[in-house]
């Protein structure tokens, strides 16, 4: 059974106090939008589970986690959350910012500790790099099917801060218990 592992608020008191103990968690879209399962995950495009390729970058899709586990190609480890880090635990690399522009995707890398790599979750739920903190993790309102109808994928990209776009871009955490 997935439990939420910490609200929208507590995202950002995780980052700025760092995780008391290391937890691997799915990032989520809190909004189901209109997905069919268990809402969108921030995910590795163009692959499945462990034939997943950094290289393609990130997306939003449907969230593994009903079949009671994190998806491979899903899974975040809360212990790099304190250092602005989100760090893929499955392919030991770190999301990065292409640019700080609107329309920018995301991209995984090595980790090397670069203000490309680093973010910050408000107490609101974005996700924010810090290099432009007036921009913001957002799903694109379009839909499109995986390798099913019941796998939905929306475009993941920077996107200005907004109250309007809030239901694209206020994130949380969860983990499987």
């Amino acid at each position: 059974m997935m439990k939420p592992a910490f609200t929208a608020a507590l995202v950002g008191a995780m980052f700025a106090a760092g995780a008391a103990q290391a937890e691997n968690v799915e990032i989520y879209l809190a909004d189901m939008l209109d997905n069919s399962q268990n809402g969108y995950c921030v995910d590795i495009a163009g692959g499945r589970e462990e034939a997943a390729d950094p290289a393609d970058g990130l997306q939003g899709h449907t969230c593994y986690s009903p079949g009671g586990a994190l998806g491979f190609d899903q899974t975040f480890d809360t212990e790099k959350f304190a250092d602005g880090l989100l760090y893929m635990v499955n392919f030991d690399v770190c999301t990065q910012i292409t640019s700080t522009a609107a329309g920018s995707e995301l991209e995984l890398a090595d980790c090397d500790g670069s203000e490309a790599q680093s973010f910050a979750f408000t107490g609101e739920g974005v996700i924010s790099p810090t290099a432009a903190p007036d921009m913001c993790f957002t799903v694109g309102e379009d839909t499109r099917s995986g390798r099913s109808d019941a796998n939905q994928i929306k475009e993941l990209t920077l996107e200005a801060c907004s109250d309007d776009l809030a239901a694209y871009q206020t994130w949380a955490v969860r983990t499987a218990e």
